[in-house]
């Protein structure tokens, strides 16, 4: 993942409104998936808020991570003084919590306003329509819908701003390319998908081999290559082209597909050690 570069110039330009916005709230709430907390924080939101504004931690996704190594990410905060929130944007499990939240990082009472930040595909929007009971912001699967700033009202004591996600110029760490294409935050077509899927049979073959072995019915051998992975999870599934070539291209799409849809089960791909 260190050769993928994706960085289109509105991703830019959405920092420098970020940068300008932030006169306008009291708070950020920088969204993550609660899968990978720390892959998916944008380094360059440090120095975008710079100390300027009270920041708000929300561990999206949380439904979709592994309980065990989630409560790991709560104490790791807990101890770090990070003020955070767990929620699941889809099922609303914890959005209602946000106003609670928002006014303990601030210690004030009265009308307040919060820009909602992240990478793309973190569920910000989805996160805001489920806050305002309402779909006001565009949402989708895909990385890089929402563009421009939208001001979303939830009630007459909360603003929520909602602004494009974005990444940052280069992925020094290939794990951490890795985990975000993974999870969807780097668009598809800019990607490799059967190499992006194999490197993931083999990142589930070390942490989760149950939740291949169950929904694939593959066996697990450990010298196996990723691409071998991949063709016998195709095997499996019957998907065959002409003269009886495997068609690795659907399978890889739908390993990603069910992975990111959580139908391997709850899985996490960092700790707090790692």
């Amino acid at each position: 993942m260190a050769e993928v570069q994706w960085f289109p110039g509105h991703m830019k330009k959405a920092e420098r409104m970020m940068q300008d916005s932030l006169k306008l709230v009291d708070a950020v709430c920088e969204i993550v998936d609660a899968r990978i907390p720390r892959s998916s924080r944008n380094p360059d939101l440090d120095s975008i808020i710079a100390g300027r504004r009270p920041r708000l931690l929300i561990l999206n996704r949380a439904d979709q991570a592994d309980p065990a190594v989630t409560a790991q990410w709560r104490a790791y905060y807990k101890a770090q003084g990070t003020p955070f929130l767990e929620c699941d944007a889809l099922s609303g499990r914890g959005v209602k919590e946000l106003p609670r939240a928002l006014r303990a990082l601030q210690g004030k009472q009265g009308p307040m306003r919060a820009m909602v930040a992240g990478v793309p595909n973190v569920g910000k929007s989805t996160f805001i329509n489920k806050v305002s009971r309402r779909k006001t912001a565009a949402t989708s699967d895909r990385p890089g819908v929402t563009r421009g700033k939208q001001w979303v009202t939830v009630d007459d004591q909360l603003e929520l701003l909602d602004t494009p996600g974005i990444l940052w110029p280069k992925f020094d760490d290939p794990a951490v390319g890795d985990r975000l294409a993974f999870t969807g935050a780097v668009k598809d077509d800019v990607l490799d998908g059967e190499a992006l899927a194999a490197r993931l049979l083999v990142t589930l073959r070390e942490s989760y081999p149950k939740a291949l072995t169950e929904r694939y019915k593959i066996v697990l051998l450990p010298e196996a290559q990723g691409w071998e992975l991949l063709e016998a999870c195709a095997r499996k599934r019957g998907f065959l082209m002409a003269g009886g070539a495997v068609d690795t291209e659907r399978m890889a799409a739908v390993l990603l597909d069910e992975f990111r849809g959580g139908k391997l089960g709850r899985i996490s791909l960092e700790r707090p050690t790692c």
